[in-house]
């Protein structure tokens, strides 16, 4: 027996003449091919059952087993039925060709034969074989795609079963004659989308729902889906709907083919901790910016919203005024009435400011002491002057006892204005030196006065 390294096909030769098997083995092992060859039927079928090879020559006029009795063998056995069998041999009548097809075989060559015949009917079988064994291959693989594909289904099943989370996909319904999309059919819903819209997930799968949907929600929110479909960019946000005891969620939606996949979830509890947070920061950022006395902007209230406007005004080259106001003879007022008795005043004070100035823009603020200031955005000289001269009379009016004081049995105020257009070489301090210094010529000019700055002072 003789055997070598398979390059093209393994051939096992059964011939009970030794000369036959050595001419044609090695002819083919020149060509390329792995041969083994046995002189017997018996001892074919213990090769075989060692190493299978991809086709056999099988001659028919044998001792002890003739060729049809190996060929029934090798058909009966399982494991072997499916290796090709190609006789070859010298009888040449047409009941042999048949009684050969008849017990299994697959060709049949007479002798004296032609390598290359040979060789062609050869290769035709390993051809035939190759394509077998690749689709045989390729059906395996197939099973092992599909095996996957259901555990896959049942986990994905699984997951949306049971997800906190609301999972969907759903797909386009487009015009068919401008190709717009005029709503979207669920295709995927799991419980938790199922509760949201109250009904069954068999009722929602294939209809369109969302659109009608979403007019109880937000209507924007369908076109910003159909831009997630048409660009391709998700989109991810925050929506308020009550539903028992949840109101607030968040989702994320993708593009899936020519739709949307889309994760809902429950926000509830972190959305009220938000919002208790936003309203603890606003609290705390009015305490940081209030007067505690007088509940009224404070210094640094003050500051900061000086230069906030001064860049505002620098940028827009508008006026902007600031008036600065001092009650006169607040020491003999405390030193009179008592420290509670001046605090009182200050409260009272501050209140009829708040109340003068009438835009949103405008900020009054306690400045220090018994001095109180008020911004006046967008605001010219003449402007500034007919609020200061306000607050004055507002002060008068209500008639609050001051027996200390050298001008009035009542308190009155000395009131210092400014107004100009920041440019770049001015600071905001230069607004506020101003407003001093016609305030410091207001006290000097005998108190209970307005005094705008001027130029020289």
């Amino acid at each position: 027996m003789t055997e070598t390294t398979n390059t093209k096909g393994n051939i096992l030769l059964v011939d009970d003449l030794p000369e036959n098997l050595q001419l044609l083995s090695n002819l083919l092992i020149k060509l390329g091919y792995g041969v083994r060859s046995v002189p017997s039927g018996k001892m074919a079928l213990r090769t075989i059952k060692v190493k299978q090879p991809d086709v056999i020559l099988l001659d028919i006029k044998m001792p002890e087993m003739n060729g049809y009795q190996v060929c029934q063998a090798i058909k009966s056995d399982e494991n072997l039925r499916d290796i090709p069998l190609i006789f070859l041999s010298a009888l040449d009548d047409t009941f042999d060709k048949v009684k050969a097809f008849e017990c299994g075989g697959v060709d049949y060559i007479t002798k004296p034969f032609q390598i290359e015949e040979v060789v062609a009917r050869l290769e035709n079988q390993l051809t035939i074989q190759r394509q077998k064994n690749a689709l045989q291959e390729e059906v395996k693989k197939r099973r092992e795609a599909e095996e996957v594909l259901y555990q896959s289904r049942a986990l994905l099943s699984s997951v949306l079963n049971t997800a906190l989370d609301g999972i969907a996909a759903l797909q386009s319904v487009r015009n068919p004659e401008t190709g717009e999309i005029q709503d979207f059919r669920c295709l995927i819903v799991n419980p938790m989308i199922s509760k949201a819209f109250n009904r069954s997930r068999q009722d929602l799968i294939g209809k369109l729902v969302l659109k009608k949907f979403l007019q109880r929600i937000n209507p924007d929110l369908f076109d910003r889906f159909v831009e997630v479909v048409e660009t391709g960019k998700p989109l991810e946000d925050d929506f308020y709907y009550p539903i028992g005891k949840s109101s607030w969620y968040h989702f994320v939606s993708v593009k899936l083919g020519d739709g949307f996949a889309i994760t809902v979830r429950d926000i509830t509890s972190r959305k009220k901790m938000e919002l208790e947070l936003q309203k603890a920061n606003r609290k705390l950022k009015l305490i940081a910016n209030l007067d505690g006395l007088t509940q009224i902007a404070n210094r640094r209230r003050f500051n900061d919203y000086l230069a906030q406007e001064w860049q505002r005004h620098l940028r827009e080259q508008q006026f902007l005024a600031l008036i600065l106001i001092d009650i006169d003879y607040f020491k003999r007022y405390n030193d009179h009435y008592g420290h509670q008795g001046g605090d009182d005043c200050l409260i009272q004070v501050a209140q009829i400011l708040q109340k003068i100035p009438k835009r949103p823009t405008d900020l009054v603020a306690r400045y220090g002491g018994e001095e109180f200031a008020v911004i006046l955005p967008n605001t010219n000289s003449e402007g500034a002057l007919i609020v200061a001269q306000e607050i004055k009379e507002a002060i008068a009016t209500v008639k609050i006892p001051h027996l200390k004081s050298e001008i009035s049995e009542y308190i009155t105020l000395s009131l210092g204005v400014a107004s100009l257009i920041p440019t770049i070489d001015l600071k905001s301090e230069d607004l506020i030196a101003q407003a001093d210094q016609a305030l410091y010529a207001a006290k000097n000019q005998g108190r209970d006065r307005v005094i705008l700055f001027k130029d020289g002072m």
